[in-house]
């Protein structure tokens, strides 16, 4: 690859260099070159903030009667990336800065203001000193003072880091580690303490619950054995009643049968013509005399002659109909009166 590096130019042995002519270009000809903005400006046209370090296509020419200490001063010509406004700057070899010329405003720095501001304090130090003694005297004055604060400063600095070098960080991150540990390990003890006695009153419950309801159990199948031993339909004929008792009881059973049979079929009326020739069955022990049937059989034949003279054509109704009862009810009253 060296071979394609040449470095070196042949130079023939008749070479004569005043015989080359010389081009005749302006002192204040134009260079196209490649640059990076120096520092922070705005575009005075658009506003348009160029950030230092931002690339440029920019032409160079050199300053004419512009010198600073044989130094030659270059211009600048940039455009805006935003609006394509001409922008100028130059340099400054005095203050090995550049400076704003032209379109746009540097933006604010505070460190190069700030250097200019001890540069000027420096400045007017230096001529009051020069013109007076005194002032001499005091400036050294309190530079001294200033110094031995300093020190002083200094010294507490140093002894603070010299205690905290002292102190065992290992050892204090282990003590807090080891306290840590045996906190969780008693938390743990207790939570475990607590779990077990809850345990224990869950299985004591359970325990009571379980006895009290196989005493329930107990209780109610002994009063259900007793009452199933007791409550029996064979125990009414098995009891010992007197007769009289067992007398009375069939009585009811009688005359509940007769008014269910009174309740679906119907019953006689009292006020009819017939309803004195039906004879009710009478509780035992008592027996209905036949003259009183006799009597009532003829008392109800006188009426019935007496409303058919009256009135024959009410006359031609069935009997049944005027007393407001069926055959159907005398049929249910006659059918449970055979005597047992």
């Amino acid at each position: 690859m060296s071979e394609r590096k040449v470095l070196n130019k042949y130079y023939p042995p008749d070479f004569d260099p005043s015989k080359i002519p010389k081009l005749k270009l302006p002192k204040d000809r134009q260079y196209v070159v490649r640059l990076m903005a120096p520092f922070n400006m705005r575009c005075k046209t658009c506003g348009e903030y160029i950030y230092k370090g931002k690339k440029f296509n920019a032409r160079k020419e050199t300053v004419q009667n512009e010198l600073y200490m044989g130094l030659p001063i270059f211009r600048f010509y940039i455009k805006c990336t935003r609006c394509l406004a001409e922008i100028t700057f130059k340099t400054d070899p005095e203050n090995t800065d550049y400076a704003m010329e032209h379109g746009a405003t540097r933006n604010f720095q505070a460190e190069k203001l700030l250097e200019e501001e001890e540069k000027r304090i420096q400045q007017e130090r230096d001529e009051e000193e020069l013109n007076n003694p005194m002032k001499v005297l005091e400036n050294r004055t309190k530079d001294s003072k200033l110094e031995m604060e300093v020190l002083e400063n200094l010294q507490e600095l140093k002894e603070l880091n010299q205690r905290q070098a002292q102190v065992d960080y290992e050892g204090m991150i282990g003590q807090y580690r080891e306290l840590e540990k045996r906190e969780r390990e008693r938390e743990k003890e207790e939570d475990e303490r607590e779990t077990n006695e809850m345990l224990e009153r869950v299985l004591i419950k359970r325990l009571r619950d379980s006895d009290s309801d196989s005493e329930n159990e107990e209780e109610s199948s002994g009063t259900h054995l007793n009452k199933t031993s007791t409550d029996k339909p064979t125990d009414i004929l098995t009891s010992e009643k007197p007769p009289e008792a067992q007398v009375s009881s069939a009585v009811g059973v009688k005359k509940a049968k007769v008014e269910s049979w009174g309740k679906s079929v119907g019953m006689l009326g009292g006020g009819g013509v017939l309803g004195s020739l039906v004879v009710r069955k009478k509780p035992a022990g008592t027996a209905s005399k036949p003259t009183a049937v006799v009597a009532s059989a003829a008392a109800a034949s006188q009426t019935d002659s007496k409303a058919s003279t009256a009135d024959p054509v009410n006359a031609s109704k069935p009997i049944a109909a005027k007393n407001g009862s069926s055959s159907l009810s005398l049929l249910g009253a006659y059918s449970d009166s055979d005597s047992e």
